[in-house]
């Protein structure tokens, strides 16, 4: 594994108040492809996520959104070091991720927490909520009191909203949003700073989908935490999030402020995802289906991405250059808050060329 020299990181240190509390540069992760066989070998390498940066605000919440399969989880993981990076640089109040080893990252892992999509899967179902919930604590030795343990149990069940009988139940006796709401309770529970939340809604249903929203928003403000909020759904993302990044094909392609990129998106992907989200409003809706972009073809395998712009095979944009050239990410804006990678963007003069 390649790990980025710190004294070559753009990523600032603990003693900057302007640097940001999680910083990730040139983050790339790849898994291998393995013949099949009685001897199996290394055929291939998946590239899940190729060269992805961004920050993270102190108090904020970033939205990563895009299709199935494009590396949005992987890059969660990878934040995490739960997926071991093969280059780049995460820097977490100013100290690198990557390269700590598993002993020297659990300290680390109280204020970096995870709720992982799957509030079915995610849960052990041999243990009682509140042996689920104290396992963080108890690994952490932050109360190893029991009647202190017990009442911070109790205190985080609270706080998302179940009741203190609650904690003799097993996972299966729950629905799904209280479920989740567990998963919430499990992270919060060693006072993390940043959560990085992985399709925390997505295998809910609708109906008990904005009462978890609302939970995490309400959680943010009160306990000041930092969210890196990865999900398919723009409405959901667009409701929730500061600001947004777009991947496909293990690449971010747009990131800006949520107001910024979903009003005046400028790479044809985010037109094209954007378009595909419905309005409540018939009339309205009738009237998109004129301007709507459809993506022909399928993604392209992260085994054997196109060369030069990932997205060239199905933007209906594409030219030469488009395929000899990686487009890079640049400004929209004065202030460089909104940035894209199009060589031709929604809007330039000489998109058409």
């Amino acid at each position: 594994m390649t790990t980025a020299p710190a004294g070559t990181s753009t990523a600032t240190g603990p003693d900057d108040p302007d640097g940001a509390l999680l910083q990730v540069r040139d983050l790339t992760t790849t898994f291998p492809v393995r013949s099949r066989g009685v001897f199996p070998r290394v055929t291939g390498r998946v590239q899940a996520v190729a060269g992805v940066s961004f920050d993270v605000e102190e108090g904020e919440t970033l939205g990563l959104v895009g299709e199935s399969g494009c590396g949005k989880s992987t890059t969660g993981r990878s934040i995490l070091q739960l997926v071991r990076p093969d280059s780049g640089s995460v820097r977490y109040a100013g100290r690198e991720l990557v390269g700590l080893s598993a002993k020297e990252m659990r300290p680390l892992r109280r204020e970096l927490a995870m709720v992982f999509q799957d509030p079915f899967g995610s849960l052990d179902p041999r243990l009682p909520v509140a042996e689920l919930i104290a396992e963080p604590l108890r690994i952490h030795d932050v109360h190893p009191d029991e009647a202190a343990l017990r009442a911070r149990v109790e205190e985080l069940l609270g706080l998302v909203g179940l009741k203190a009988e609650h904690r003799n139940r097993y996972s299966h006796e729950f629905s799904g949003g209280q479920r989740q709401r567990i998963g919430i309770a499990r992270a919060l529970a060693a006072d993390p700073r940043v959560i990085v939340l992985d399709e925390p809604v997505s295998a809910l249903d609708v109906s008990v989908q904005a009462g978890v929203v609302n939970l995490l928003e309400d959680l943010q403000e009160r306990l000041g935490l930092s969210y890196l909020f990865i999900a398919h759904d723009l409405s959901v993302v667009r409701h929730i999030s500061d600001r947004v990044a777009v991947m496909y094909l293990g690449k971010v392609v747009e990131i800006g402020d949520a107001a910024s990129v979903y009003d005046n998106a400028r790479h044809p992907y985010t037109r094209a995802l954007l378009s595909a989200v419905p309005l409540p409003d018939p009339a309205a809706e009738r009237r998109r289906r004129k301007s709507r972009v459809v993506l022909s073809g399928e993604i392209p395998s992260p085994a054997d991405p196109p060369s030069g712009c990932r997205f060239r095979t199905r933007c209906p944009k594409a030219q030469q250059r488009c395929a000899d050239e990686v487009p890079l990410l640049r400004p929209s804006d004065p202030a460089g808050r909104h940035t894209f990678a199009c060589h031709f963007p929604e809007g330039d003069a000489d998109s058409a060329a």
